[in-house]
């Protein structure tokens, strides 16, 4: 009997496993997600099923849904904000209006007027204008940053914040967990202690019982978290202060990006103040998730939110329309943004980003405005902080000069501005990559400025900007090794 089993075995195992791979595909066809991404969890499932069980179930996509539903309950909590916004201050869509309709219709942000828009194209004159302006702070304080470290620029802004907290401005810090995995509670300390409040967007392995606000020391807490769970995270940058006064770009928070502390090796980044009625976007967006981020028992903190934080309309001539987007959408804003953009150019795009790794839409549509004729340069820097990134990167460099793309390389050091001109009417600053990861995985953020001053001195940076970079090179004249490494590295392009 025991020989017979055991010959059976075999059998039996084999057609588990049948059974399992056909159910592990039905279950991932059922659920309708990109053709890749169902193949790769098939794979992983099939051929991995100790490892991609338990992946599956902590990362993919059915752990998305749940923290999509989660976030959607917020946005709901911020609809009535939302049509406040759209009624009392909306600007007319007269000025490229197909644009300005196509991101309201995908976020429900219309443009708004600013009385001013200003460049800030170092992270030490960004660090310096945020703190005045927490310094200047009356009502509330909202920040978002995906890195906030606990060196010399987030001591100086987290004592901005505490500083505020204590003379009755209500402060609210978030982070995401891990970007900012180093930002320990005990950093945060003084200003809970304030009277701030602090959350971390998506924790991924901290415990349940962990309440954001509050300085845990507990071992079930960890202050670190691996940077390896890179989806759901929130990339943006913004500072809020009163309602009509907002930062955003793609400076973070970290002494990385500063020439007062790193001389010449400091980044070369980018923000942008806007002043008035234009920063509602910024803190519908902030509201947005921080109201995710928040414990259970707290979210009827909501409805009082969405009341507070609306500003009288001070005014202002520059529209400014302020664009979301994340996981959570069926459709990307931020990925329409720019396939709108490069499809409406008539005479130039200009574009300074760090991570250069386009899907197929936004590839076809760097090359069909280069071949029709529109003068697209890219100034991407000669090496940035992931040599995965740059590897599949630079396999994409040949399709783009193919069709008159222009590709500079910037530094050392690294340049991390995420800027467009396009044409001499619009100018966007934002947080998003040219990546998969940026236009769907990790949550954006950017500022679309149309008209004013601001594309003008965004093509003067662009120019400034050119005369520290070489064009890019062929990939014919790189090594065997480095073209095998660059080729495997693009199999990975979704995820980076």
């Amino acid at each position: 009997m025991l020989l017979e089993l055991t010959d059976a075995l075999p059998s039996f195992l084999a057609a588990a496993e049948i059974v399992w791979v056909v159910a592990a595909l039905l279950l991932l066809v059922w659920e309708r997600r990109s053709p890749t991404a169902t193949l790769a969890w098939g794979l992983t499932l099939a051929l991995l099923p100790l490892v991609g069980l338990p992946l599956y179930f902590l990362l993919g996509p059915r752990r998305l849904q749940r923290r999509c539903k989660r976030l959607h309950r917020a946005r709901e909590r911020l609809a009535a904000a939302r049509q406040a916004w759209a009624g009392s201050h909306a600007v007319d869509l007269t000025q490229d209006e197909q644009l300005m309709r196509t991101l309201t219709q995908l976020t429900g942000l219309p443009p708004e007027r600013a009385r001013s828009v200003t460049l800030l194209p170092d992270g030490d004159r960004a660090l310096d204008a945020i703190v005045a302006a927490v310094d200047a702070a009356r009502d509330h304080v909202h920040v978002e940053y995906y890195i906030f470290r606990p060196d010399q620029a987030g001591t100086r802004l987290r004592d901005a914040l505490t500083r505020a907290a204590a003379r009755g401005v209500e402060v609210r810090l978030l982070v995401d967990a891990s970007g900012s995995s180093s930002l320990g509670d005990a950093f945060v300390a003084p200003l809970v202690e304030a009277g701030g409040r602090f959350a971390r967007f998506n924790p991924v392995l901290r415990t349940r019982l962990a309440r954001h606000d509050r300085v845990l020391r507990s071992p079930l807490v960890p202050t670190r978290l691996p940077a390896c769970f890179g989806n759901f995270r929130t990339h943006r940058k913004i500072v809020v202060v009163d309602a009509l006064t907002g930062f955003t770009g793609g400076i973070n928070v970290t002494d990385e990006e500063r020439a007062s502390v790193r001389g010449p090796e400091a980044w070369r980044d980018t923000q942008l103040r806007v002043e008035g009625a234009a920063a509602h976007g910024l803190q519908a967006v902030f509201l947005e998730n921080w109201l995710y981020a928040l414990p259970d028992d707290e979210l009827p903190e909501g409805e009082a939110l969405v009341a507070r934080f609306l500003a009288p309309d001070a005014g202002g001539e520059v529209p400014v329309q302020i664009v979301g987007s994340g996981p959570d959408q069926p459709h990307s804003a931020m990925a329409a943004l720019f396939l709108a953009a490069l499809a409406g150019a008539r005479e130039r795009v200009w574009i300074t980003v760090p991570y250069l790794v386009p899907d197929e839409p936004l590839l076809a549509a760097l090359r069909g405005a280069a071949l029709r004729g529109v003068d697209v340069q890219v100034i991407i820097p000669v090496r940035s902080d992931s040599a995965l990134v740059d590897g599949a990167g630079r396999t994409f460099h040949e399709a783009l000069r193919d069709a008159k793309v222009k590709l500079h390389c910037y530094g050392p050091p690294m340049i991390h501005a995420k800027t467009w001109v396009v044409d001499r009417s619009l100018g966007i600053v934002g947080s998003p990559n040219l990546d998969s990861r940026s236009l769907r995985l990790n949550f954006e953020v950017t500022a679309v400025v149309y008209g004013g001053a601001l594309a003008d001195e965004l093509a003067a940076l662009f120019q400034q900007d050119l005369q520290r970079t070489r064009p890019a090179g062929s990939d014919a004249r790189l090594p065997v090794a480095r073209r095998l490494f660059d080729s495997m590295a693009r199999l990975l392009a979704p995820q980076l």
